[in-house]
């Protein structure tokens, strides 16, 4: 009963390997419908966590079950094998790679990341998980990375590669841009600023004794201020304060809340305009009057559609540099994209003298110093709000405008959104979901200021023109399926290039190379080619996607938009996803705070079993708690699953299916009613399982196994089992059903709990090895179902009445076990036909010793009542304890050579053992 999980699964995992288990099942399954779930690479690096194992057993689940109901179901798990987390990890074990060649770092990322799949395979291994163990897909292998090359190609091909100074999502502590997949967002303090700036040119719109109230949430970026921006249609109110001589700017409608908040009294209002009129207007930079390097600067005031009065002034300062919104503005009006910040977030000497060399973060407090020295600092006040950050180095990051390679979405966006509409999503607002990252994502900057990765294969002419066509691209592609590549790095650019190749651009020949990596988002989104189309045993476009609800900005996303440039299609026909694991206080895992759960440490304990039941109990279409706690719990739910196995197997020890199997005409009426009821159960798992839906299949099953077989059917077989005569109709008729429903679990359960499957099926006179190369059984219909369905469902609605009443009469001491009691039941005319339809000892099925019918009316005031109307009561059953059957019976002792018997007990003894009744006969309680 103990199963002793921990030593014996893996012995069993072994076994499997050993014979080629895996291997077996594709050899079984040639020539039938392909069914592909594309594995979405975990990163190499660091052991695997509970989340982890979630992932990779949910798609077990789908592999094993599709594998044995008639697909064939090939699974090549894959690794993310590049990016800027093994550089770090080799920089913290002190490895310096400005000190070393680029090829020499990037060997020893290779074999850390190497290292590391063999660590995470060895996990997932151990978690039952079956597949290509000795052939996964790793995205640093060289065939993956030629293909990458290909789809980039593919983008080049069709004009979609641009390169350009725009802000991006800049990580100072990576020193790199990152996309948006990249970015976590959290919230922070941050210090904003309302300060003033000089009407330079009015336009004659405005007196230059006017000034701008304007608002920033980024003081640090005043520095490189080209404008102020404000909404066309908005009003604003010129007007003075107090006793101040000068004018001030705002929205209208913030007029009054400004006031108040700046202490303003006196307010008059000098005129009224719309935002449009102010365009064009100049004013002074905010620190011409303090510091001469700004002495020339001016501002530009335009209009932009993301100027809001929700807060601020509704003037907002505009840094080109360093915002999506600065920037499109920026360049509507012609004005140059500052970003005097380097690539370690410190500011540049093109910030100003006392700028140059500090931290952006510190230069906060520098800006805020020299607009109060200006006498234009109005306010400064803090916000909560929500800011993003390397989701890497868990450090905030900036925007910052910089020359990067970019994918033009706008190009392809109704392409890519008419690919969404394609794909069937689990749960359905995943399509939603998809449809709105897609429908407003800006242009992916797919470059990388680091090393280990996959290097674009732009080639830049003597006059920096870029070269990219079809002939160098294939030719690198080429390249790289035979060197790896690493031959980016090793070689010149003349040696990289096809034979002879030249170009106008480059008259003397000369060329260089970019320098910069892909993302490792185009890595990974590129295996649907790396893959699926590398490898003609797999199927593209995939029939399904499986991962975590973060995949929608991620895989799924850059999977959906290189499957389009290339295909011009979606790389899945179907989308599974699945939410976050917590802990049991729905906090998010930290190895720091230590709420994180080992799988490896729970398998050591516990077996992969429990971890596999718990999957499949769990809600996966929101976010999962789970704690050592919930796991003990899942314990208990496998003991009981196991129990059952061992009491059906157990009792069909003595059964042959080839020479005791009874016809479903035959079988007592329980017995078909069980076997009804158990294959309405296998086609509703089966539903289930067809749906991903393994949280209601895990519903049914305990449903099944906890109501259907435990509480009756199986409680009632002790009687016939134990009792009746070995080769009795009884008997046999029943362990036909137990049998049945044995094999059929078995099979049934292999996907979730195949460690524990492979065990029963070792007890099993079935002519397969293993129960893995079986095929789950299809649900069978049969003639009469449904009136049989009808009369026993009637009776078990009767049942638990009876059932409640034996209860009340346990609880009052009136019996011990149900044995002990006999009930009367007073019943309607349609509750009188019912019992007598069911054809089967009524005694028996309600575990009672004896059983008395009458009609309802005749009900006494000491029975119990129903609202069918049926009444029941329970009395202490008259006569003595048979030891064989155990019930109650008026006929014990009957029988003189037999005194402790009861009459159907000595008959069964009298015609099976003759000569036990002669030579004497004891009775022992049945185990």
């Amino acid at each position: 009963m103990r199963g002793h999980l921990p030593e014996r699964e893996g012995q069993r995992e072994q076994l499997w390997e050993e014979n080629k288990v895996y291997e077996q099942r594709q050899k079984l399954n040639e020539g039938k419908p392909s069914f592909v779930l594309h594995d979405g690479p975990p990163y190499a690096n660091g052991p695997i966590h509970i989340g982890h194992a979630m992932n990779k057993i949910s798609k077990d689940f789908i592999v094993r079950y599709k594998s044995m109901t008639g697909y064939r179901a090939p699974y090549v798990p894959g690794w993310d094998t590049h990016g800027l987390p093994i550089e770090q990890q080799l920089t913290k074990e002190g490895y310096d790679r400005k000190k070393m060649s680029l090829t020499e770092f990037r060997d020893l990322c290779r074999e850390y990341a190497l290292g590391q799949v063999e660590r995470q395979k060895a996990g997932f291994k151990r978690l039952g998980v079956t597949g290509e163990w000795d052939n996964p897909y790793l995205t640093l292998h060289k065939e993956f990375e030629a293909a990458q090359i290909k789809v980039f190609g593919a983008f080049a091909e069709k004009g979609l590669l641009y390169r350009g100074k725009k802000p991006v999502y800049w990580s100072w502590s990576s020193e790199s841009a990152l996309a948006e997949a990249e970015v976590d967002y959290k919230d922070i303090t941050s210090h904003t600023a309302f300060y003033t700036e000089k009407v330079k040119d009015g336009k004659g719109v405005l007196d230059n004794n006017t000034y701008f109230l304007v608002w920033t949430t980024t003081p640090w970026t005043i520095p490189a201020s080209e404008g102020i921006t404000v909404g066309a249609d908005f009003d604003y109110t010129v007007f003075t304060h107090d006793d101040d001589p000068k004018q001030y700017v705002a929205a209208s409608e913030l007029v009054a809340k400004l006031a108040d908040k700046f202490g303003w009294d006196n307010l008059q209002t000098v005129k009224t305009l719309k935002g449009a009129d102010l365009e064009y207007i100049t004013a002074e930079h905010a620190f011409a009057s303090v510091d001469e390097f700004y002495q020339d600067r001016e501002v530009l005031v335009m209009l932009g559609d993301f100027v809001t009065t929700s807060d601020g002034t509704g003037l907002v300062h505009t840094a080109p540099g360093y915002g999506d919104d600065d920037y499109r503005v920026g360049l509507k009006y012609g004005l140059p994209v500052f970003a005097p910040v380097d690539d370690q977030g410190r500011q540049t000497e093109e910030a100003g003298p006392d700028f140059a060399g500090v931290f952006y973060q510190d230069s906060e407090q520098i800006s805020l110093d020299k607009l109060a020295q200006a006498g234009l600092l109005i306010l400064q006040e803090d916000i909560e709000h929500s800011y993003p950050f390397d989701w890497r180095t868990k450090q905030p990051i900036i925007f910052r405008a910089t020359d990067q390679w970019f994918v033009s979405i706008d190009k392809m966006r109704e392409d890519i959104l008419n690919a969404v509409d394609e794909v069937t999503y689990y749960p359905a607002w995943g399509k939603t979901r998809l449809r709105n990252m897609l429908k407003d994502r800006g242009d992916w900057v797919i470059s990388r200021q680091r090393v280990w990765g996959v290097p674009l294969p732009i080639f830049y002419a003597e006059d920096g023109t870029p070269i990219m066509t079809k002939e160098t691209i294939d030719h690198v592609a080429d390249l790289f399926r035979e060197y790896g590549s690493n031959v980016w790095f090793e070689r010149d650019a003349k040696d990289l290039l096809p034979d002879g190749f030249t170009s106008e651009h480059s008259p003397n020949g000369e060329f260089t190379k970019e320098t910069d990596i892909m993302d490792v988002w185009f890595d990974s989104g590129s295996s649907h080619q790396g893959v699926l189309a590398e490898r003609d045993y797999l199927t593209y476009p995939a029939d399904l996607y499986l991962e975590g609800s973060d995949q929608y900005r991620g895989w799924f996303n850059s999977s959906l938009i290189t499957s389009v440039v290339v295909s011009g299609h979606a790389p899945y026909k179907a989308i599974l996803s699945q939410g976050f694991t917590l802990d049991g206080e729905g906090k998010k895992m930290s190895k720091s705070v230590g709420n994180v759960i080992d799988p490896n440490d729970v398998v050591q304990k516990m077996g992969a079993e429990i971890i596999r039941l718990w999957v499949m109990s769990a809600d996966t279409s929101a976010d999962v708690r789970v704690s050592m706690g919930t796991l003990q719990q899942m314990s208990e739910a496998y003991r009981k699953l196991r129990n059952t196995f061992r009491f059906l197997l157990a009792n069909t020890s003595d059964f042959d299916p080839k020479t005791n199997t009874v016809a479903y005409e035959d079988l007592q009426s329980v017995d078909q009613y069980m076997l009804v009821k158990y294959n309405r159960f296998v086609a509703q798992m089966r539903s289930y399982m067809d749906e991903y839906n393994f949280l209601d299949a895990d519903k049914l099953l305990i449903n099944f196994v906890n109501n259907d077989l435990s509480a009756f059917y199986m409680n009632i077989a002790k009687d016939v089992l134990y009792i009746d005569a070995k080769d009795s109709t009884n008997r046999r008729s029943m362990q036909t059903v137990f049998y049945e429903i044995l094999v059929g679990m078995t099979k049934l359960l292999t996907p979730f709990l195949p460690h524990t499957t492979e065990e029963v099926w070792e007890y099993l006179p079935e002519p397969e090895d293993f129960v893995q190369l079986t095929e789950i059984p299809d649900a069978q219909t049969f003639a009469n179902e449904a009136d049989l369905l009808a009369t026993w469902d009637a009776f078990m609605q009767l049942r638990t009445h009876v059932l409640k009443a034996l209860e009340t009469a346990r609880d009052d001491k009136m019996i011990g076990k149900s044995l002990e009691a006999q009930a009367t039941l007073y019943v309607t005319p349609s509750q009188q036909a019912t019992l007598e339809a069911l054809n089967a000892s009524v005694e028996l099925m309600l575990g009672v010793s004896a059983v008395h019918v009458h009609a309802a009316d005749e009900a006494p005031a000491s029975a119990t009542s129903f609202d069918d109307k049926f009444a029941v009561e329970v009395t202490p059953a008259t006569g003595k304890t048979c030891e064989r059957c155990r019930m109650v019976k008026e006929s014990v002792g009957a029988d003189r050579d037999l005194p402790q018997l009861c009459d159907r007990c000595a008959a069964l003894v009298r015609e099976h053992f003759p000569v036990a009744v002669t030579e004497g006969f004891e009775v022992k309680e049945a185990k």
